[in-house]
């Protein structure tokens, strides 16, 4: 397995044009917020509280907590703070009366065509089309340029 530190600086390499990161901090955690949003519409028929049913996002979220633990345990921890903030998103959405999959599809529409954008203004192929991993490496790398920030290292 490569190591985190390698596939954050291969993700960089087709995001380098300041447009294209600008999009890509935008883009990248409504496409995450969205994808949870889908997979939280997914209800199960099992309750975690009163009146709450367990969803497919909250099961999908620990796998790819597991994923980003493998790959750097202090950034799986912003990333899980990140899904759940994504959930609490998704829950208020439901909770205020709105389509939560109608909601996510037209921002995960929107956003991928952000994406797309970018790329085209960078002049490169988006990394996923090399390896769908790159999929979850984008919010990762995020999430590494707020560790620097904060200091915090991988």
């Amino acid at each position: 397995m490569k190591s985190i530190e390698t596939w954050l600086e291969e993700y960089g390499v087709s995001h380098q044009n300041p447009t294209n990161k600008l999009i890509h901090w935008i883009c990248v955690p409504l496409i995450f917020f969205s994808i949870v949003g889908f997979f939280y519409s997914i209800k199960l028929p099992v309750e975690i509280a009163a009146g709450l049913p367990l969803n497919l996002a909250l099961l999908m979220l620990v796998a790819v907590t597991v994923y980003y633990f493998l790959l750097s345990k202090t950034l799986a921890l912003g990333m899980l703070l990140f899904s759940l903030v994504c959930a609490a998103g998704c829950y208020v959405i439901e909770t205020a009366g709105l389509t939560l999959w109608i909601v996510c599809a037209s921002i995960f529409v929107l956003a991928w065509v952000g994406q797309f954008y970018g790329h085209n203004v960078e002049g490169k192929k988006p990394s996923f089309l090399k390896d769908l991993q790159y999929l979850m490496i984008g919010p990762a790398w995020l999430m590494s340029f707020v560790y620097r920030k904060l200091g915090i290292s991988l």
